[in-house]
């Protein structure tokens, strides 16, 4: 009974409502009080915090009738529970379901890999300051820049101590104490630069606020390399190590910056933050660098330090400014949680809703950045608090040439026809059919109407399937100078679907552009492609509700992936000439798309993804299956071909963290990860 009030009482504290940071806080008590029985009570309540389609807005869950055991996952729960792996093979138990039935409940472990508190037992084997040895040979002296304003006497002393207790020793740490009223912060300061001459302190006379405290600060550095550091976070032990290994092994980089998380009151770790390697339109839709940041301090000085009058994204404003003066490959990511932001109410950390005067001081600096560099994009700030960056098209809109392969699929066909054009605010395009060995008369007698329309051409070609010779040919067909792949089986959601895709593709330096497509029922189809997922590619974030805001967000903003999906691909004429166009010879029906775009970023470009076009897709409704022993022979030399042909990248994809598993689709964690340097 005394269990059922403690639940009880957090569900009302806390009002049960389907807002993600009440669902967020409510689990977070509950992970904490750890009630072994709980789920019994509240089944209802146990399903919305441990499933984020719900939390998100949407319950299909519950009307599928799933249950919590649903969500077992028997090969992972083996996997980090070595101990029940070797009893299932003794027979001691006849499934792992059944171990977790019996005992895993009540020992705290975990059945799903989404589950708030599986973080705690990855870094515990993974994530361990242990796993990396300080360099041997001397390092460049890195200045770890800390401005302070009355912090609380504990969290500023373990900040300090964090530092101190790096087993890279060749650092300082510079801090500016921006007038602070609290005297015990004078008195800490004092004492710790008194005792370690690595540390220098300066006492501001006046309250500046953060940028000009991080420039007095940035006035005491005498290293190459300045990182940047609040003063109540924390370092992990091997970070400056571990940055000081990237300088050694990359001479020309610039700019550092690595995974990190989250720290509560009581120093509990969550909600880490992996991150790709560099990605500029995500960087565009959010600061993915954040912390650990570290720059090579002749450019920082260069730029000018920070900039007052952006308090709250100063960090955000010198990274911009920054980039402008370095190459994108003097940017180095080290995936690793190397900083632990500190949580409490008055943080940062705690959500942009503590601090929404930073948002948009961000959106000011990131216009800011494309007037100095030229550019006429302009910055939405949008309701969900991230950066929407639009680029105008050019003053005589490019004309489009959207081509469709199709085999009979009459009802499809008519369906994806009739809502481009009654639904597409883009008007600027022809649209050209490529019909691969229609024989059914409804299919044959619609193609012939559509072949009376002028801005509709039909090619009829009756060579056996070849998604890559169809298109190739509709290709040198095309009139336009922007091309638009687009499957039979699709729908337009979003009117402005076409305008927002040609937009980002006649930028100089994008090559393919990826939409948001979702199923009939709603849940995502594609969403970006992840190379290596699943042996050669898979659909990032597949299945979950379309609603979603996915792992950090990157359901909701504009960033780049290596590749996007075929289904519906915009890209300019030139650029796909310039690459080769399909691979009709080695890809005629898998991975074409993916080796499109991988040829793209060997190009030089980058690839784009945006969830401001939406688009239904009834998936390969017309391709039957891929079962037949003719299509798995197909489909075995395609997957090969790709593997010799993309090795590297399929192993390590630069949108996505190595410490991501490759097994799903939904940003989990990797056990053990794929890199661990």
């Amino acid at each position: 009974m005394g269990e059922y009030l403690q639940v009880t009482k957090v569900i009302k504290e806390y009002s049960y409502t389907r807002r993600s940071k009440s669902f967020d806080v409510c689990l977070y008590r509950l992970s904490a009080m750890r009630p072994t029985g709980w789920w019994k009570l509240f089944p209802r309540l146990h399903y919305a915090l441990f499933n984020s389609s719900y939390r998100d807005g949407n319950d299909f869950g519950f009307h599928k009738k799933r249950g919590y055991n649903n969500e077992y996952d028997e090969a992972w729960y083996l996997r980090i529970n070595q101990d029940v792996a070797e009893a299932v093979s003794r027979v001691d138990f006849k499934s792992g379901l059944e171990h977790y039935k019996v005992f895993g409940i009540s020992e705290g472990r975990f059945w799903q890999r989404s589950h708030p508190r599986v973080y705690e037992k990855w870094i515990a084997g993974h994530q361990t300051s242990e796993t990396y040895r300080a360099p041997t040979t001397p390092g460049p002296l890195i200045s770890v820049l800390m401005p302070t304003y009355n912090p609380k006497k504990e969290w500023l002393i373990a900040a300090i101590e964090s530092v101190r207790n790096q087993n890279y020793q060749n650092w300082e740490l510079c801090v500016a104490d921006d007038a602070s009223s609290e005297e015990s912060c004078k008195v800490i300061l004092c004492e710790y630069a008194r005792k370690d001459s690595r540390i220098k302190v300066v006492f501001r006379e006046t309250n500046g606020h953060i940028s000009e405290a991080s420039n007095s600060a940035l006035a005491l550095a005498t290293g190459d390399w300045v990182a940047l550091m609040d003063h109540d976070d924390l370092l992990a032990p091997d970070v400056l190590a571990q940055v000081a290994a990237c300088i050694h092994a990359h001479s020309t980089v610039r700019m550092i910056y690595s995974d990190e998380d989250k720290i509560d009151e009581r120093g509990v770790r969550h909600d880490p933050h992996f991150k790709p390697d560099w990605n500029q339109d995500l960087f565009y839709s959010y600061n993915m660098v954040s912390h650990l940041g570290v720059y090579h301090k002749p450019i920082v000085d260069e730029v000018g330090g920070f900039r007052r009058g952006y308090e709250g994204a100063q960090d955000y404003d010198l990274t911009l400014r920054f980039i402008e003066k370095i190459q994108v490959d003097q940017i180095k990511h080290i995936p690793k949680v190397l900083y632990h932001w500190r949580v409490h109410p008055e943080s940062t950390a705690g959500g942009s809703d503590v601090k929404p005067y930073a948002m948009y001081a961000g959106q000011r600096a990131l216009q800011d950045h494309f007037q100095r560099t030229g550019s006429a994009a302009q910055v939405d700030l949008d309701s969900s608090g991230y950066y929407r960056v639009h680029y105008p098209l050019p003053e005589q809109p490019p004309l489009v040439s959207i081509i469709i392969p199709t085999h009979n699929a009459y009802k499809l066909l008519k369906k994806c026809i009739t809502s481009l054009c009654k639904k597409t605010s883009y008007r600027n395009f022809e649209i050209i059919i490529i019909d691969n060995r229609s024989d059914e008369p409804r299919a044959c007698k619609y193609l012939n109407s559509l072949s009376k329309n002028k801005d509709i051409d039909v090619i009829r070609d009756d060579r056996p399937f070849n998604y890559s010779a169809l298109n190739n040919k509709a290709v040198s067909s095309a009139k336009g100078d922007t091309l638009c792949f687009l499957n039979n089986d699709i729908e337009v959601v979003t009117e402005d679907w076409l305008t927002e895709m040609v937009s980002h593709a006649v930028r100089p330096e994008i090559g393919a552009v990826g939409a948001k497509l979702l199923y009939p029922d709603g849940t995502i189809q594609h969403a970006g492609i992840i190379t290596g997922m699943g042996g050669v590619a898979g659909h990032a974030f597949k299945s979950f509700p379309g609603t979603s805001r996915g792992y950090m967000s990157r359901l909701m903003v504009s960033q780049n992936y290596s590749a996007v999906t075929g289904a519906c691909l915009v890209i300019e004429k030139e650029k796909f000439i310039r690459v080769g166009g399909f691979d009709e010879i080695n890809l005629p029906v898998s991975f074409n798309d993916v080796d499109l775009c991988l040829k793209l970023l060997e190009a030089g470009y980058r690839n784009f993804w945006t969830p401001h076009a939406t688009l239904c897709h009834h998936e390969s409704a017309t391709r039957g299956d891929d079962f037949s022993p003719d299509k798995i022979e197909r489909f075995t030399k395609e997957n090969t071909f790709m593997k010799e042909k993309w090795g590297e990248i399929l192993e390590q994809d630069p949108a996505y963290n190595p410490n991501f598993t490759l097994e799903y689709e939904d940003f989990t964690l990797a056990w053990p990860p794929r890199q661990n340097e």
